[in-house]
């Protein structure tokens, strides 16, 4: 393996830039797709929850093809260049046809059209984001430089999230402002698309400065997990299991809550003024999470072990829950009072991904002392997937509400009306009693099966430190 020079500091920039531009395309047809899909095209909210949930069991399979694919490329531009680069050109073009759905399709080709666009940016997706993370032992060294970066580029993605969390709904009605349109509908219609592309070429440029200051400056053995080396795995290691259940629970009472809170503020709660106030309860709730991720963790880690840590920000996320139902309960209609539970549900959030990927590392320790051998590759190869299915299950269940209680657009409406009562009420106890349903059975699987305290890990640290010190 040829010597590495140590990291610059423009490539780490060119390589947090490309984190925040793959990113902002994930938040974009994460948290939105759903609401285009169903809100703004008038899709069958049942055919859309299917196709969503279906897409991600679809990604099981093509993750795993996409990791193989990439660890045989052999080019003079690396493996994984090449890869990055046509994946994130394909995938903003993807982007933009999937936000750009002809309105002149009956429903059937709206269907067909929603499921062939959307799953091809699931593929095209992978295709960029498995080589993104996998070059990055190709250009640095082991130990705190190979830490601080990895660190570094999820710091940036959550950045990007964050931004097109705060700037997408306004952002999308001044677009469709501008282009001529009139209705709620055709407004957000023709903003949806143009904003795509818009982020779609930001997408671009980004990974494309990433591809030109990032250079592989060794060769890599590039480790892939088939689906059943996965399933092995946390057959076999029945802690990675347990902190698998919970990162599947924690992320989709998320995604639940991203997807309804745009449709409980637009048809129940403040119908003419849901984009300011959308906007302002992702601005500080997104602000919060990754406050909470710098600062909040570490003042909780001076006086709590990491599994306290891990109860009280669960039950930090119940009370806003919580707190939701009572305020939406009341009557008020003053989106301020939602910003409290916002704060407290999603510096929970960050809280709590910070401490799984602290136990995901756990289990790795904990296989190696149980099995005798490391799994590292395979255990850490699943958290993108279980985050993924996430999104998949809440994409899922938030569909199936918006059916059952008929909640979808009025086209002709410039501001749209309030639901039935019956509807109002279903839709504000989905909103919130699923989540907290969700989040409890995380919690009781995690609190009966995970065993890897801080002690425990001690233990576990200075036996395989004799382990080693003995062979």
């Amino acid at each position: 393996m040829e010597t590495k020079k140590k990291l610059t500091g423009v490539e780490k920039g060119a390589y947090g830039l490309g984190a925040i531009g793959k990113d902002m395309v994930y938040m974009l047809s994460a948290s939105y797709i759903q609401i285009y899909f169903t809100d703004v095209m008038g899709i069958s909210a049942v055919a859309i929850g299917i196709l969503l949930m279906a897409a991600r069991v679809f990604d099981a399979f093509n993750d795993p093809i996409m990791g193989i694919l990439v660890a045989k490329t052999k080019t003079k531009w690396g493996k994984f260049r090449p890869w990055l680069l046509i994946g994130t050109i394909t995938n903003a073009v993807m982007l933009y046809l999937m936000f750009s759905i002809p309105p002149t399709l009956d429903a059937k080709g709206m269907i067909a059209y929603a499921s062939v666009t959307y799953i091809l940016w699931g593929v095209t997706y992978t295709m960029m984001d498995i080589p993104y993370w996998s070059m990055i032992p190709a250009f640095t060294e082991s130990g705190k430089e190979r830490e601080g970066l990895s660190a570094f580029a999820r710091s940036m993605a959550g950045v990007g999230s964050a931004l097109i969390s705060i700037v997408t709904v306004m952002t999308v009605a001044a677009i469709g402002k501008a282009m001529g349109g009139t209705t709620d509908n055709e407004i957000n219609r023709l903003g949806y698309s143009k904003f795509a592309l818009v982020i779609g070429v930001i997408f671009v440029v980004f990974v494309a400065i990433t591809c030109i200051f990032v250079k592989e400056k060794s060769t890599v053995d590039m480790k892939t997990a088939t689906v059943g080396e996965m399933f092995k795995a946390l057959f076999r290691n029945d802690q990675a299991m347990t902190v698998v259940v919970a990162i599947v629970m924690i992320n989709t009472a998320l995604y639940i809550t991203q997807q309804l809170v745009y449709f409980f503020l637009k048809y129940d709660f403040s119908p003419a003024t849901y984009q300011a106030d959308f906007t302002l309860f992702n601005t500080v709730g997104g602000g919060c999470q990754i406050l909470a991720m710098i600062f909040l963790f570490p003042i909780f880690r001076k006086f709590m072990d990491t599994v306290k840590i891990f109860y009280t920000c669960f039950g930090m996320a119940i009370v806003g829950y919580i707190i939701i139902i009572v305020e939406s309960l009341s009557g008020t209609s003053n989106v301020n009072w939602l910003l409290i539970p916002a704060a407290l549900i999603m510096a929970a959030v960050g809280v709590l991904n910070v401490i799984i990927t602290v136990f995901l590392a756990n289990t790795v320790d904990y296989g190696e002392v149980k099995n005798g051998h490391r799994e590292e590759s395979v255990i850490f190869s699943m958290q993108t997937f279980v985050v993924k299915l996430a999104s998949g299950i809440a994409g899922f269940l938030s569909s199936m509400v918006l059916a059952i209680f008929h909640i979808s657009s009025d086209k002709e409406a410039v501001i749209v009306e309030p639901i039935s009562d019956a509807s109002r009420m279903g839709l504000r106890f989905s909103m919130t009693l699923i989540p907290i349903v969700v989040l409890l059975v995380g919690f009781f699987v995690f609190r009966a099966k995970y065993i890897l305290t801080d002690e425990k890990m001690e233990e576990i640290s200075t036996e395989l430190e004799n382990k080693k010190a003995n062979a």
